[in-house]
């Protein structure tokens, strides 16, 4: 059972913590899925929330025969397709607005950046925790290799080597899954 469809169980038994956390996971995604719909993010959105609303309000039965983010997005189609039979008149047309055009590539950027940063820190728990421990210093931390090595109690030198051994094995782990992260 993936996290969504933990989450949502723990919903359904009365734990509004778990609905809590579907929304923080699955929002922004479902509302850029729902733009291509719409093609007015303030629109998606709105459809994101009803989508919402629908699973707080008729809890659906998740039968497991998809991943929970496949499931709730099926949902969030139907919302749209139900909005745009609803409502067939024309919007304004989000290149008419550069405003809207501008905070939908902002918001696009956000979220693959985000889900980015989720394959990153999936990757490095797979690593040795030497490797884990200097690519977090150096990287996130922004420590210098003298900071890392007084750190980790190491030479300059052997935190320069753990370090391009620690890199190698972190693009090892994220080939596996099919992403290539540009500064390592």
């Amino acid at each position: 059972m993936d996290n969504g469809a933990c989450s949502y169980r723990r919903f359904l038994d009365g734990d509004d913590n778990g609905f809590i956390e579907i929304i923080k996971d699955y929002k922004d995604g479902l509302i850029l899925y729902l733009n291509n719909f719409t093609e007015n993010i303030y629109t998606s959105e709105d459809l994101a929330e009803d989508t919402f609303v629908k699973i707080i309000t008729k809890k659906p039965r998740f039968s497991g025969k998809s991943s929970f983010k496949t499931w709730l997005y099926a949902i969030g189609r139907n919302v749209a397709l139900d909005y745009l039979r609803r409502h067939k008149t024309a919007e304004i047309s989000y290149d008419e607005l550069p405003d809207i055009k501008a905070e939908q590539a902002s918001l696009e950027s956000q979220y693959i950046k985000k889900e980015d940063q989720v394959t990153l820190h999936h990757a490095m728990e797979r690593l040795n925790p030497q490797y884990k421990q200097v690519l977090w210093l150096v990287y996130f931390e922004n420590f210098s290799n003298k900071e890392t090595a007084l750190v980790m109690k190491k030479s300059v030198r052997n935190v320069e080597t753990l370090l391009y051994r620690a890199k190698q094995s972190l693009k090892s782990e994220l080939n596996k899954e099919g992403f290539v992260y540009e500064k390592l």
